[in-house]
């Protein structure tokens, strides 16, 4: 049996706080954040907060913390070590406590969120990137991360504050200026980031080194190469910029015309049932004549071929080619830019692609 892997997750719905979990909670309608509940759990967030001002990752928030835990945390703060913008943490954290400030007005909310500020405009490089983990972890932590929307997250972050954005009026006008002064910074090495392969721009790498800017390599199976899916949430922030310059029109238009390039056609990934297998499935890639356009999370740069690298660190050109383990266990293909080509791109080329 066979089905077809969604792209998209359902709205997340009002649930008891055993079932809510971290996503679930920060993506509830208005209102909520002025609930009891929203404000336990934002005295959960600001427990858990670092005195760095930073966060670490992979923490559900939403748990119920008894007297021994709020103890331990307590005793925990002054360990920063761990603290880091990877898989959400830090910026998540700080939208949570903005919303729950809003409605309640109580001041150690606005407190945490400040504090978080100050822990992102001092972690950004005088380069502009962000690394991984600050204090800065040695090994590819400290590359210029993109990896799963790290530095977008936080800029997308910094642009509200920056604007003066009614969920963040709280914020003082010096704060804004520095938010605005650190986006402006990062979107200038962005720029000088996006990979020039035989005279043409075409994408970015999900790390870059800190230093020469060159496309990187973190984990064994993400190895210095062309984001499908890091690139398209880079040029989905740039083409939010109002007033693009025509660096930024390049930059993007560039990318985008990369993507056209790269898009898989007449293939589905579909996740397909067997229960002698550890997990009772396998992905798959199957062809369909009528399958919409996929991207690869990695393409070879130089020849736009997609790759799939295994824990071994070897370049693969098929994903059955690759581990089981991985097969199940990462994200390789989907339609990483159908949004951007479908419907982003074609209106901001309306309203400012013919711009000179």
């Amino acid at each position: 049996m066979v089905f077809m892997i969604c792209g998209s997750a359902a709205n997340a719905q009002a649930q008891t706080s055993e079932k809510m979990g971290w996503k679930n909670a920060q993506r509830q309608k208005s209102d909520w954040y002025g609930s009891s509940e929203a404000r336990r759990i934002a005295d959960n967030v600001l427990l858990y907060q670092n005195n760095n001002g930073g966060w670490h990752k992979n923490i559900d928030m939403t748990n119920e913390l008894g007297d021994k835990e709020r103890k331990q945390l307590k005793k925990e703060k002054s360990q920063s070590s761990g603290t880091t913008i990877d898989n959400g943490a830090t910026y998540t954290q700080m939208e949570f406590l903005a919303k729950v400030y809003q409605k309640s007005v109580q001041e150690k909310f606005k407190m945490g969120f400040l504090k978080g500020l100050d822990y992102l405009l001092e972690a950004q490089y005088k380069n502009g990137g962000w690394p991984q983990y600050y204090p800065i972890r040695k090994g590819y932590y400290e590359h210029i991360t993109f990896n799963d929307s790290a530095m977008i997250g936080v800029m997308e972050l910094l642009r509200e504050v920056s604007m003066g954005n009614p969920s963040y009026n709280f914020v003082s006008d010096v704060q804004r200026e520095k938010a605005g002064l650190a986006i402006k910074k990062g979107l200038g090495i962005i720029l000088r980031m996006q990979i020039e392969t035989d005279g043409i721009l075409t994408a970015w790498c999900a790390q870059h080194d800190k230093d020469d800017l060159s496309p990187a390599k973190a984990r064994a199976y993400e190895l210095p190469s062309l984001s499908g899916y890091e690139s398209a949430d880079i040029v989905e922030y740039l083409i939010e910029l109002d007033h693009p310059d025509a660096e930024l029109r390049k930059a993007i238009i560039s990318a985008v015309a990369w993507f056209e390039e790269v898009k898989i056609h007449n293939k589905k990934l579909v996740r397909k049932l067997d229960e002698s297998l550890p997990k009772g499935y396998d992905n798959v890639v199957v062809e369909d004549p009528e399958a919409g356009p996929l991207w690869a999370r990695f393409y070879e740069i130089g020849t736009n071929r997609p790759i799939f690298v295994g824990r071994d660190g070897i370049v693969k050109y098929k994903l059955e080619e690759i581990e089981y383990e991985r097969r199940v266990g990462y994200s390789y293909l989907r339609n990483y830019a159908e949004d951007l080509l479908e419907k982003d791109y074609p209106e901001w080329q309306k309203k400012w692609g013919s711009q000179e």
